[in-house]
């Protein structure tokens, strides 16, 4: 059944059923209805304040979105479809419950800076929740790694045992990660809390309206400059995006460690049996499936960052109907950080290190080679002849099937006679990680004052963002 628009004055026939089908976005963008009914309510008392609507008027429209908001959240809510989307359904609706006075709420505004105004509340919102996840999770991670910070594992480049270092200050690194991931987040926000509401189509309006009035109502820092931009910016939503694709990346990164450090082979740590899954034929499985569902869905948010590029790239001013398209993303994206969030959180907050593992695996592939290096250099051997003096003395231990550690006195003075008995606590791996006492170094004691820092930024982190709403 065709059916007549609002908006259809113009219009002799009704839209075919085909085209209501392919131009609804109800079925997804409804879910800025909170976000549209307050960004309503505060255009409703800004028209009061004008003179627009009279203060009776303002009342009637303030009730009757507060009544709807109410049908909605019980589920008596009928959505249509014929109505395109939130907006109309909502403002449809307000007419139906209190007759002319709704149908004065949309002057001086369109459904371009409607929409656009809906989105950046919703994303100033999810911003706010993703920013309270992320120290949710780095609350977890210093906790773990102020348990582990003596745990010496084998530090690793191209996946090659590399260096001794401690589970803590591994841990520690995927916390400056998120910090960074935090950082882009609370910067992304400053960008996000800005109004365009009073732009209208494209050209603003000739109203008398007051826009930092409204700005106020609704929280936002400040109104937009220009009303073309701020009608067609999504700049806000593919920073969202690729700040939500970073961490998402990160998450992968971690997830992929954890997997392969659950396996046989590694056997460095075991997952609570409530993140992992079982197999349906073999029954000695223990499947790390929610780890390798997090790296998997890295790819999702990634693609939508191109996906939400793409639909933007050749987007002439002002506004278009292919943004219609950024909110499945956007909504996608959101539900997928949130989740990911939570599950890491709780998952990291299960993890058992096999210690003793992890301190044999960290004696193999000569990983205190560089130590023995720099201990040649500290006696005024040059770099480079130490460097090749080292590798000679590999050599010969893998020809006899010991560690560096293994090696006598006199072994070790055959490829160089600067190597005296000092050397020997150098060459373990836990005499290793404590010569790297420097700041950002792997020793346990600057592993803890990293934490004790991590913990007082984390503070200072929760402060600001809170601050910040």
């Amino acid at each position: 059944m065709n059916t007549r628009k609002p908006w259809g004055g113009r219009f002799q026939r009704l839209t075919d059923r085909r085209v209501e089908a392919f131009t609804q976005s109800v079925s997804f963008d409804r879910r800025l209805y909170p976000q549209d009914i307050r960004g309503s309510i505060a255009h409703a008392r800004m028209l009061a304040r004008i003179g627009v609507l009279t203060a009776a008027e303002c009342d009637q429209i303030v009730g009757g979105l507060g009544q709807i908001q109410s049908e909605i959240e019980r589920g008596e809510f009928e959505w249509s479809p014929a109505l395109e989307d939130v907006h109309m359904n909502i403002e449809t609706r307000l007419i139906e419950r209190i007759g002319d006075a709704g149908k004065k709420l949309h002057t001086g505004r369109s459904r371009n800076d409607q929409v656009a105004t809906d989105l950046r509340l919703y994303l100033r919102d999810a911003v706010d929740d993703i920013v309270d996840g992320i120290l949710g999770l780095q609350q977890s991670l210093l906790d773990v790694a102020d348990a582990e910070a003596d745990t010496v594992m084998p530090g690793y480049t191209h996946l090659q045992v590399a260096q001794p270092v401690t589970v803590g200050h591994h841990l520690m690194a995927w916390l400056e990660m998120l910090e960074r991931d935090l950082q882009r987040f609370l910067d992304g926000r400053r960008r996000i809390n800005v109004m365009p509401l009073g732009s209208a189509a494209l050209a603003g309006t000739s109203f008398p309206i007051d826009r930092a009035f409204t700005a106020r109502e609704l929280g936002f820092e400040t109104p937009s400059n220009n009303s073309l931009d701020a009608v067609s910016d999504r700049d806000f939503v593919i920073e969202f995006v690729a700040g939500a694709a970073m961490l998402m990346v990160h998450f992968s990164r971690m997830a992929e460690e954890l997997i392969l450090w659950s396996t046989q082979q590694f056997g460095f740590i075991e997952m609570g049996d409530a993140f992992c899954t079982g197999s349906s034929i073999m029954p000695q499985k223990k499947n790390p499936d929610v780890a390798e569902l997090t790296r998997g869905k890295s790819g999702r948010v990634i693609g939508h960052l191109m996906a939400v590029l793409t639909v933007i790239k050749g987007q002439p001013l002002a506004y278009n109907r292919d943004n219609q398209e950024d909110k499945e993303l956007t909504f996608d994206t959101v539900d997928t950080v949130r989740d990911c969030l939570e599950i890491m959180q709780v998952m990291m907050s299960n993890l058992v290190f096999h210690r003793e593992r992890l301190l044999e695996a960290a004696r193999d592939g000569f990983a205190t080679a560089t130590d023995l290096a720099e201990y040649l250099v500290l006696q005024g051997v040059p770099f480079r002849d130490a460097h090749e003096a080292v590798g000679r003395a590999v050599h010969y231990a893998l020809e006899h099937a010991r560690d560096l550690s293994e090696l006598s006195l006199e072994e070790l003075r055959r490829f160089h006679p600067a190597v005296d008995e000092d050397v020997t606590d150098r060459l373990t791996a836990a005499g290793s990680v404590k010569l790297r006492s420097h700041p950002g170094g792997t020793a346990p004691s600057c592993v803890r004052e990293a934490v004790a820092s991590a913990r007082e930024r984390l503070a200072q982190n929760r402060a600001s963002a809170t601050e910040s709403r």
